[in-house]
């Protein structure tokens, strides 16, 4: 039995094809139609289906659309329709948008637009196709039966749990919003979930991270892990602001008030400004009481579930340094986040969870190891791609060792190889990697891809020397938790370590990725250190480059050394 999961209601369009409780091919729209994060999230692209993820999937299983025997989606129009207007197929939608006046029954006046292209996405599916797509789309027809709106969160949860290494676990969901619920508590056993609270808008700790991330310039549902990084730079200066901000109560509610939100901080940053001492405190402010509030909420769900063992989602789970304070805190004994917790992996959950209960299955069969879920291009693909474009390369002999001698030369480099990532992380597949033993490379990675100089970097490690190099570090290998860097290694690799002297450490085993690890071996024979900087192959505005023209492309536009793509290397 095939089910395609299917995200599109906000941003991170995704698709992914489950089989029989297995993950085929997971992946992104933005990858494949280089739109950062695929779209905004506003009503009036509600109706743009990630067709180009779609047709990746479909390709991988080599079936057509027809060939799918549920496709589920992830979220329920349904829930918040009247049910009046439900049952008479009929909704007014404004054409401009009212100055004042917004019904009773709607959060916005747009909400009726959102809501009709949702509901409207099965026709759209079978007939609103790119033209150059039309191979595996055309004719294909569905009944009502096989379609399936699936709560937000509910897939956010799904996401968490199903693929997870526990048969029994809590499972906490934080996000901006979904229909109603922003944040949510369940218990989850072998393939089932039950919900046991959830927290409603306009109550949201995630829309107050895009708020203030808006607040200091940046692109909110986009630049909110920007904020994090600002936040190491701070003092706690507005703790006490945004603690009156937020009323956390007893039984896992909270209530926001976010009114006086300028009076409080000052006005807001325009983008292109300096950034000062106020703005890395503000940052660092609301990551401090996002950490003090999330670590209530995961105390009173323990005291609810007392479960061992927590799952995390939802685009609050990319929040690395929370997370670490999670798992610091000790309240469950064990912690596991979903890599791709923003939208796009609730396509996923949808997936996972319709295929379960289509099945009437209660066995957990799949566990998501790894994030290698992307298209794949062989030796063949790409030299026949080379030779086409007249790129010059050479051959490499020994993938491995070939380029750790380029990195241990301080070489910037390149690497496309294997399945690429799902989720918005890099993990060597589609990675810009070089040597984190000078100081000065974190800023030059950061002018080779025009980010700004603030922004730390992050480094690959191999697992089994993992715990040698970062204070009681373990399995990590989706880069979603921080560790401390030991204190007789900070000079050692100073390019990967944070001024708060953390690191966002990716741990790498041959069985995930065996050409990436023997590069980490190979580079730690000739340099003493098992350790490079890993960031995304892209530039400032870019998704990660997916094909090898994208990876080519990026490589002569950009001022990195050379690309090492599959068996290949381009230098300049």
């Amino acid at each position: 039995m095939y089910t395609l999961g299917i995200n599109a209601a906000f941003h991170d369009s995704a698709a992914c094809l489950v089989k029989d409780g297995q993950l085929i091919a997971a992946a992104e729209d933005e990858r494949f139609t280089h739109i950062k994060h695929g779209k905004r999230p506003i009503p009036f692209s509600a109706y743009e289906l990630p067709y180009h993820a779609i047709d990746y999937c479909l390709k991988t299983a080599n079936i057509h659309l027809s060939d799918v025997d549920h496709i589920s989606y992830s979220f329920d129009p349904f829930i918040l329709l009247p049910k009046e207007d439900a049952e008479k197929s009929l909704i007014d939608i404004p054409l401009r948008q009212p100055s004042q006046f917004v019904p009773e029954k709607w959060v916005s006046p747009w909400d009726p637009l959102f809501l009709s292209a949702i509901i409207n996405a099965p026709g759209q599916l079978v007939d609103g196709y790119p033209h150059h797509l039309q191979q595996r789309f055309r004719g294909a027809r569905f009944e009502n039966d096989q379609w399936h709106f699936v709560e937000h969160h509910l897939c956010h949860a799904a996401s968490a749990f199903l693929p997870s290494p526990y048969h029994e676990a809590a499972v906490l969901t934080i996000d901006g919003r979904g229909e109603k619920a922003t944040t949510t508590f369940s218990m989850g056993k072998d393939n089932d979930l039950q919900r046991i609270s959830q927290v409603n808008m306009p109550h949201s700790l995630g829309l107050l991270y895009e708020k203030i991330t808006t607040h200091l310039g940046f692109l909110h549902s986009s630049d909110e892990y920007k904020v994090m990084a600002l936040a190491s730079y701070g003092k706690p200066v507005f703790v006490n602001a945004f603690r009156s901000m937020i009323s956390m109560l007893d039984n896992g509610q909270y209530a926001i008030d976010d009114a006086l939100m300028v009076e409080m901080l000052g006005p807001a940053r325009k983008k292109g400004d300096d950034f000062t001492a106020h703005h890395f405190n503000i940052a660092h402010s609301l990551q401090a009481v996002l950490q003090e509030s999330v670590l209530q909420l995961a105390d009173w769900l323990y005291k609810e579930t007392h479960a061992e063992n927590l799952c995390f989602a939802g685009g609050v789970a990319l929040n690395c340094v929370l997370n670490a304070k999670i798992r610091d805190a000790g309240i469950f004994r064990n912690i596991w986040v979903q890599p791709a917790s923003g939208d796009a992996g609730t396509a996923l959950g949808a997936a996972m969870w319709t295929d379960a209960k289509e099945r009437g299955s209660q066995e957990k069969t799949f566990r998501m190891d790894h994030a290698y879920w992307g298209p794949e291009y062989g030796d063949e693909e790409i030299k026949a791609f080379l030779d086409w474009t007249k790129t010059p390369y050479k051959k490499l002999d020994n993938v491995a060792e070939e380029t750790a001698a380029l990195l241990a030369e301080d070489k910037i480099i390149g690497w496309y190889q294997g399945r690429m990532e799902f989720g918005p992380r890099a993990l060597g597949s589609r990675s810009i990697l070089a040597s984190p033993i000078s100081a000065n490379m974190q800023a030059r990675l950061n002018e080779v891809k025009d980010r700004e100089d603030f922004r730390p970097v992050a480094p690959v490690v191999l697992e089994e020397a993992a715990g040698e190099w970062f204070e009681d570090a373990q399995f990590s290998p989706f880069m979603l938790f921080v560790y401390n860097v030991k204190e007789d290694k900070k000079d050692k690799i100073p390019a990967v370590t944070h001024v708060d002297g953390t690191a966002r450490i990716q741990t790498i085993n041959r069985d995930q990725h065996s050409r990436y690890y023997d590069l980490l071996q190979a580079f730690y024979k000739k340099t003493g250190v098992p350790v490079l900087i890993n960031t995304s192959f892209n530039t400032l505005g870019k998704p990660i480059v997916c094909t090898p023209r994208d990876a080519v492309e990026c490589f002569w536009s950009s001022p990195f050394d050379a690309l090492v793509i599959s068996s290949f290397l381009i230098e300049k």
